[in-house]
């Protein structure tokens, strides 16, 4: 739920569930699978998945405070900014079915949920398609929250409206970064990864290793999507024709129906074009099917323009500290080695007229201006 989770916050709240009694289990751990899992894990090759039975058992064994409810959807479709521009916005397969595949870990002997007195609740949802959610969710939860169909559908409208809140704040927090980056000319970093890839126990915190060397990071999820960014990084090749919109992947995905997938694959194309993202990470476990098509592609759009470009393709393999560091090391080097020179590089590749510089520009003269008021 990691790209959601505002949603489902939203959601309830508006149901009457007060902030402090909607509870997410902890990051990511080894010891909180050996602890919590207890044998109720599952071999399916996804590493999220097989991490979730340790979710699930701190959920019902290891909160001081015990739950009623566990509440764990089947996301079928997500919300993206590239809807309407790609095939689909299509959940990944095996992490949609993995609630049910773990909830079977715990009913398999005995229903440990019953046992514990906890009301299991997986809905199954359409979130790319707002029109259906709030009967999903009626049908879903109607016994569990003592649910009407108008709670429900104020509920859902109450979701989007947090989520969206969020994601325009975090958009708008990420330009303020690249618009440092631009005002100073510094490198910053883009990290290309799944959602869950931000949980620190399945990325090992590795961008904010990266950060403490003084490079801002920033997420494929949140870069800004404005019009006149948009346009003067995307827009001449929109005028020749060359993709339909700054949106537009068709040039350098086909099967555009993943959503994370989808995003990943614009979010290189970003990250070649954007002058100040010198260097960009690409985050993604050993056996995702999911990712592993996508590996050469934005390697080669990434490097198109020269921009550095690391993976960490393994992060479901027990990484000793000092290998990380090692490897964090290397990038900081051709970071500080190479950065000047991609930047001054991508930036002829584009208008002179940078938006962001305009930002920079139109602060500063408020606050000329502010201080000529004080005199």
């Amino acid at each position: 739920m990691w790209s959601t989770h505002q949603f489902w916050v939203g959601f309830l709240r508006e149901i009457g569930i007060a902030s402090e009694n909607i509870v997410f289990s902890s990051d990511t751990s080894e010891e909180q699978g050996r602890e919590f899992g207890k044998g109720r894990g599952t071999v399916d090759c996804c590493y999220p998945v097989k991490a979730m039975s340790g979710h699930y058992g701190e959920l019902i064994f290891g909160l001081k405070k015990k739950v009623n409810i566990i509440m764990s959807p089947m996301i079928y479709s997500l919300p993206s900014f590239m809807r309407g521009h790609v095939g689909e916005t299509l959940a990944c397969t095996r992490v949609m079915a993995g609630p049910e595949n773990i909830r079977a870990g715990f009913v398999k002997e005995s229903n440990v949920f019953a046992d514990n007195g906890i009301q299991y609740a997986s809905p199954f949802v359409n979130l790319a398609e707002p029109e259906m959610v709030p009967k999903q969710m009626y049908d879903a939860l109607k016994d569990v929250f003592d649910l009407s169909m108008e709670e429900s559908t104020r509920a859902v409208e109450a979701g989007y409206k947090a989520l969206r809140e969020f994601n325009e704040k975090a958009r708008a927090e990420t330009r303020k970064i690249l618009t440092w980056c631009a005002r100073n000319n510094k490198p910053c970093v883009l990290v290309l990864g799944r959602p869950y890839h931000m949980d620190p126990g399945i990325g090992h915190e590795i961008e904010a290793d990266l950060q403490a060397h003084g490079y801002p990071i920033v997420w494929l999820q949140y870069l800004p999507i404005d019009d006149d960014l948009l346009g003067w990084i995307f827009g001449e090749e929109v005028k020749a024709k060359k993709i339909r919109a700054p949106l537009d992947i068709s040039d350098v995905w086909v099967s555009s129906n993943s959503s994370n997938t989808n995003e990943i694959l614009w979010g290189a194309k970003f990250g070649t074009r954007f002058p100040w993202i010198t260097c960009v990470l690409r985050l993604s476990s050993y056996e995702c099917g999911m990712d592993q098509p996508t590996y050469t592609p934005t390697q080669k759009i990434v490097e198109a323009t020269g921009t550095l470009f690391f993976k960490f393709g393994d992060l479901d393999s027990t990484k000793p500290a000092g290998s990380i560091k090692i490897r964090i090391e290397t990038i900081v080097h051709y970071l500080a080695k190479y950065s000047e020179k991609i930047i001054e590089r991508k930036r002829a590749l584009l208008p002179s007229d940078c938006p962001l510089l305009k930002d920079a520009e139109g602060k500063a003269e408020k606050q000329l201006a502010a201080v000529g008021e004080t005199d």
